[in-house]
């Protein structure tokens, strides 16, 4: 009975601990538009492989002719290791078609359903069950 409150204790605070870090994480409703659909075209500038999702950084002409920085967001790097997509693939100077989603904000930011290469290659780069709109381009079906 003596170990049963500490380790309760611990239970406890471990509990708030990882429930604050999942709450910390956000859907894609949370800050995109499914009503603001895109396309960008442009060369990449940068890529970010990081936690908790990867950001392709490029430079889109815009119908005015000019040039505007955009970050687009794509799933974890882990999902996109599953999907073949690795660092290498998509490289600065890599000219791509981004098909997604603007921020509510409506800053240049983006979420990336599909990314087509300059040889027609889609790639899927959107972020699956986060309320994303179900639009046929997740190959999981959701």
């Amino acid at each position: 009975m003596k170990l049963f409150r500490p380790l309760l204790a611990v239970g406890v605070i471990a509990t708030a601990y990882f429930s604050a870090q999942a709450i910390g994480h956000h859907a894609f409703s949370a800050e995109f538009d499914p009503n603001r659909p895109l396309i960008l075209k442009g060369p990449v500038t940068k890529v970010e492989w990081v936690n908790p999702h990867s950001w392709i950084h490029l430079e889109h002409t815009n119908e005015s002719g000019e040039k505007e920085q955009w970050m687009v967001e794509g799933g974890t790097p882990n999902t996109l290791l599953r999907r073949g997509v690795n660092k290498r693939t998509i490289k600065p100077g890599t000219f791509i078609v981004v098909d997604g989603y603007q921020s509510k904000d409506r800053s240049q930011r983006a979420n990336g359903r599909n990314i087509t290469l300059a040889d027609g290659k889609k790639l899927f780069m959107g972020s699956s069950g986060t309320g994303a709109p179900v639009d046929g381009a997740d190959p999981t079906g959701r």
